[in-house]
């Protein structure tokens, strides 16, 4: 057998591969697992991951949810279902619309204005630093020669 029909064959076998795989990932994800959306949802009255609350609203919110899932529905009609019997409060991540957008938009402004006040100080602090390091050679007296012997002495019997 030749490479040429070695690579062909290969490269056919791993195209129907990744179609059969998209297909199987498309499939599952029409129908999602209850474990894998749970921690989507918050308890509306503990305000605590739905997951892990235990309380009378939590274990009837479970049930609904388990009672979507076993529909069938899929995750886009489940989050409506849910917003439309408990509000949107139910939601661990708000919708990015109206004031929401601001939990989205305000934290990587806020990153990015740091870094440009950063980009913008730290030039002139470094230029007024050698400045002033530099007055304070230039204002430093040199040591006398009998002076600068004792420093000598005393830091080879430091040493």
């Amino acid at each position: 057998m030749s490479l040429r029909r070695l690579i062909t064959k290969a490269t056919i076998v791993i195209a129907v591969l990744g179609a059969t795989a998209s297909v199987a990932g498309t499939a599952a994800a029409a129908t999602p697992d209850y474990s894998a959306i749970v921690s989507q949802f918050m308890c509306v009255s503990c305000h605590e991951p739905l997951e892990l609350v235990s309380s009378p609203q939590a274990i009837s919110e479970k049930q609904t949810l388990q009672g979507f899932v076993s529909k069938g529905l899929t995750m886009p009609q489940i989050k409506a279902a849910m917003v439309a019997q408990y509000g949107p409060e139910v939601l661990a991540r708000p919708p990015a619309s109206g004031f929401n957008l601001t939990v989205y938009i305000l934290p990587p402004v806020i990153f990015l204005a740091g870094l440009g006040l950063l980009a913008y100080t730290l030039p002139k602090w470094r230029a007024r630093s050698r400045r002033a390091a530099a007055t304070r050679l230039a204002a430093a007296t040199p040591l006398a020669p009998d002076e600068a012997k004792r420093l000598d002495d005393e830091l080879t019997d430091f040493i």
